[in-house]
Order: structure tokens, then sequence, then C-alpha cells
């Protein structure tokens, strides 16, 4: 019996007919990857902070924290959250607070790398000038720090958002799983993960787009230009 090879093509056809459907899961996929993404770096700056100024216990608590956040793969923190705990979360409570926790991780990593990339030299002056650690902070060393850290930001948001279709293993309808419900119904895969494929890639450039704007604006309100930086 001779085996018959299947030559997968694309149907633009049921791609633009079911478009709309699909798109109904943007507001999930990107509500979820932006809560995660801000909350991950309102607990990144804080552990940041407390890396450099706590006392040793809770540093090294910080350094657990990161690493084994680092090293979960991020469907066993979804399971874990939507399965796992003593109380029932929704699916979009799960999927926040994993992506959450998870960036965090990595979103820490980066702020500690950029602030210890800022010249100490700075920070001299700035108490020279009689600024307090937090004024020395949010004035000198922060803004600094921030242009370094903006491609490495950017970067995480692309995988927070991309990491998003993970949420269709707990039943998120997000566009993932909006687009295996038709392929499902359809018989075609392959057509509709096509146009998912697409979609977060259009949201990447999106990001991508934000990423150096940001870095230009930053570069330009300190006073350096785009030549100084290359």
């Amino acid at each position: 019996m001779r085996a018959t090879l299947y030559v997968p093509t694309i149907d633009f056809k049921l791609i633009f007919e079911t478009l709309p459907y699909v798109l109904k899961g943007i507001p999930y996929t990107l509500g979820i990857a932006l809560v995660s993404f801000l909350i991950g770096n309102l607990i990144a700056i804080i552990l940041t902070i407390l890396l450099e100024r706590a006392i040793a216990p809770i540093r090294y608590l910080i350094r657990f924290y990161v690493s084994f956040l680092r090293g979960i793969p991020m469907i066993v923190l979804l399971f874990l959250f939507y399965f796992g705990l003593p109380i029932q979360l929704s699916a979009i409570e799960a999927s926040c607070l994993s992506f959450s926790l998870s960036s965090s991780a990595f979103l820490t990593e980066i702020y500690r790398g950029a602030l210890a990339g800022v010249d100490v030299g700075q920070r001299d002056a700035g108490y020279s000038l009689g600024f307090t650690y937090s004024q020395l902070m949010r004035k000198v060393v922060f803004p600094q720090a921030f242009v370094t850290a903006v491609p490495a930001l950017g970067n995480v948001a692309m995988d927070v958002l991309k990491g998003t279709s993970l949420t269709a293993m707990i039943s998120v309808p997000d566009i993932f799983q909006l687009a295996k419900i038709v392929g499902g119904r359809k018989f075609d895969f392959f057509s509709m993960y096509i146009l998912v494929g697409v979609l977060y890639w259009l949201m990447c450039l999106l990001i991508g787009a934000i990423q150096k704007r940001a870095e230009a604006r930053l570069l330009k309100n300190m006073g350096i230009s785009a030549e100084d930086q290359r």
C-alpha cells in the first residue's frame, strides 16, 4: 500500500472568512501580555533596589526567586496556578500571575545589569551634591540605566506576548485558542496556524516600533544623538 503524500496549502478564503472571529481573541492576548509586563516591571524594579539595599538574607532570597522562576517552564507555572492551588483562580488570573512572576525574574536581571553599567562616578557625584539615595536613583542612575535596558525590555515584552499562546492550554480564548477551534472545525490547522503566526508577527513589529521610539526619545531627553550612540 503506497502512502499518500500530503501537501499542505493555505486556504486564503478560510483565513479571510474567519479572521474576525480569531481577532476576538486579541483583547485576551494583548491584555494578558500588557498587564503581566507592567506588573513584572514593578516587581523587578522593587527587587533590583532590594538587591542593592537589603541585608544579605533578603538578597539571597531574591537571587533564589530569580533563578527559580527563570528555570521553570511557563506551562508548569500556568498549570500550577490554575490546577494546583487550594483556591481556584480564573484562567485569566492564573495567566496574569504566571507571566507577571516569570517576566519579573528576567526583568530583574536586566535592571541589575543596566544599573551595574552606570559609571560609579555618577553616584559619587550625586552624593556629593547632596542627593538622597531615592533622588539619586530617580534623577541620575535609573534614567541612564533605562536607556541601556530598553532593547532588552522590548525582547521580554515580545517573549511575554508570544508566550500568551500557552494560555490556550487552560482555556483562555486568545487568538491561538480561537484559531485552533476553527482549524478543528474546518480540518485545516495549517491555514489557521499561518494566520496566527502572522498576527503574532505583526504585534511584535508594533512592540519593536514602540521600543525604538522610546529609545530615541530617552536619548533625546538625555541630549544624546543617534550618531553619538553609534
